[in-house]
């Protein structure tokens, strides 16, 4: 039986440099094993300050009372400390899909695990789509009610 949940696979990487290259998909030899495994998984890498600086522009343009987290994610990229930490971290997309079955999830991160074993990864985590599992929404900015 599969299961009901979908799966995602993200890391963070252990500096800014090897960050930006990958940001900017700079073909460099120290990531060239990176890259072999997400192209043997029709995979790609979304960057998380990325993503949260996209959904504040789409806020932004379309309306933030139509984003429930809009206050939290500005406020995010506005730290200079969570700036740095997001730079470095990064989703895998695989097939541009967020979230897949836990086995295309198991395989890939088991792929991505020497590269955590070598240095170049620091930390490599798998979220489910299970509710139970994930943090709730902020329900808005520190302070208020």
């Amino acid at each position: 039986m599969t299961s009901q949940w979908q799966y995602q696979v993200r890391f963070d990487l252990n500096d800014s440099a090897t960050a930006e290259s990958v940001r900017r998909k700079h073909r460099v030899p120290a990531l060239t094993s990176l890259f072999d495994i997400l192209a043997e998984h029709s995979a790609a890498l979304k960057c998380q300050f990325d993503a949260f600086a996209e959904y504040v522009a789409a806020a932004e343009e379309h309306g933030v009372e139509n984003y429930p987290l809009y206050q939290w994610t500005k406020a995010t990229i506005e730290n200079p400390a969570k700036k740095e930490k997001y730079l470095r971290s990064f989703t895998v997309y695989v097939d541009d899909r967020e979230v897949y079955a836990k086995e295309i999830a198991d395989a890939l991160e088991a792929d991505l695990q020497p590269l955590a074993t070598s240095g170049l990864i620091k930390r490599i985590s798998k979220y489910d789509t299970n509710p139970a599992n994930n943090p709730q929404p902020p329900q808005g900015p520190r302070g208020r009610s």
